[in-house]
Formats: C-alpha cells, structure tokens, sequence
C-alpha cells in the first residue's frame, strides 16, 4: 500500500525485454534507499513494482506483459522521468489517501491552464472508470495523490498547487500525455458491497442438524462423568 505522496523522482536507466515483458532498473535519484529490503514494493509513477536488485541509487523490476499493456509503463524509455514512493508502514502518516499501486486505466490530459499560482489539469478517463471518480474524492494520478475539482462524465478536473507541480513529474505533462489512473479503493468496494449476490440469511440463523453417535451414555462409558 501507497500513500499518493511522492518521495523523490528519478528515472528509466535500462530497460531489458524478456519475452513479451521488461525488466527494467529505475534510477532513484533522491529517494532514501538506506532501509529498502529484497522484495520490497517501489511505486514508479503509481505501479507498484518488485525490487528484485537495488543498490543506493537504482532498483530493478520485471514489468509485466499486462502492465505494459495497461499502464502507461509501456512508453517508458530510458531517460523517462517516474515519480517514486516506498510502501506504507503502519507507522506512517497517511498524507494523502490509500493506493494499493494497481493502475485502474490511463487518461489523457485534456487541457492544461494556470489558475493563480497553481494550474488546473482536466483529464479524460475510460468511461468504465468514470462512476468511481467524484467531486472532492480523491484519485491517485501517476502516483500522486489528488482531490477531485469537478467531474463532467469522463472528464474530471484537478488543481496542482506549486510544491506538487515542482517536486513530480507533472510539470512535465503536455495536452494529449497518457497518465496512470487509480480510483479510490472505498469507490470499488461499496460498489461491490451493493451488487455482490445477497446471501440467504437463514442458512446461517439455524443450526445445522448432524446425526451424531455421541449421547451421555457413550460419554459415561469413555471416562466422561
């Protein structure tokens, strides 16, 4: 689990196709690497990867074939700039909301326009993404944490304030630019807690009645008194 706030930015520094999927060693830049342990999870612009080797300055995925084909990882090369985030510990503040790293679907910026010192970005999501996304919620964007502005069906709004826009690869972002998109988990689990089939109450009111050998004279003549 993820908490949507980036830590550091860094880079793609290899890329290794493996037969129909990549292995890939990500350049850290200023992410602490001092506590990172083999198996750990590192978010790179919101996909949760596997450190399958690292050092103090890189750390090395396999991407799958699907994540290539879902996320936008699949347009990685080596210079692309990630933002980067380490799991959750229990310990830590929760500065953003829950992301569990698994991409829902890629959007495309719209339309980019400064409003004061922060600038506004209206995104298109996939239309099966569309009812999980409201005014004021939140959405996880490249792996960023975000509140929702306005929604319009597919097209939502998101303010970027100056600090966010410096420290992350948003600044980067152009009309027509693919991002990751994760909605909020509470979003896809009340939506199955509303459609998922209602279980028959009464199979667990009444007690199940077993023929049973065990009587209190069975019990007597074992030792039970």
């Amino acid at each position: 689990m993820f908490t949507g706030i980036i830590a550091a930015t860094g880079h793609i520094a290899k890329i290794e196709p493996q037969n129909g999927d990549w292995k890939v060693t990500i350049n850290t830049g200023k992410l602490d690497m001092s506590d990172v342990q083999l198996g750990d999870s590192i978010a790179a612009n919101g996909i949760c990867l596997t450190a399958i080797t690292f050092d103090q300055n890189h750390y090395t995925a396999d991407v799958s074939g699907e994540t290539l084909q879902v996320t936008t990882a699949g347009d990685w090369q080596v210079g692309t700039e990630v933002n980067l985030e380490k799991a959750l510990r229990l310990q830590d503040r929760l500065g953003g909301h829950l992301v569990s790293g698994h991409v829902d679907g890629v959007g495309v910026v719209k339309n980019i326009h400064q409003d004061g010192r922060s600038w506004r970005y209206q995104i298109e999501s996939p239309l099966a993404l569309a009812k999980y996304i409201a005014t004021k919620g939140s959405i996880c964007m490249n792996g960023i944490s975000l509140t929702v502005n306005q929604v319009n069906d597919c097209v939502f709004d998101v303010n970027i304030v100056p600090h966010t826009r410096q420290e992350t690869t948003i600044k980067n972002l152009t009309q027509g630019a693919r991002v990751n998109l994760e909605v909020d988990l509470l979003a896809r689990y009340l939506e199955r807690m509303m459609n998922a089939p209602q279980a028959d109450s009464e199979q667990y009111s009444k007690p199940t009645q077993k023929n049973t050998n065990l009587t209190s004279q069975f019990l007597a003549e074992n030792g039970f008194k």
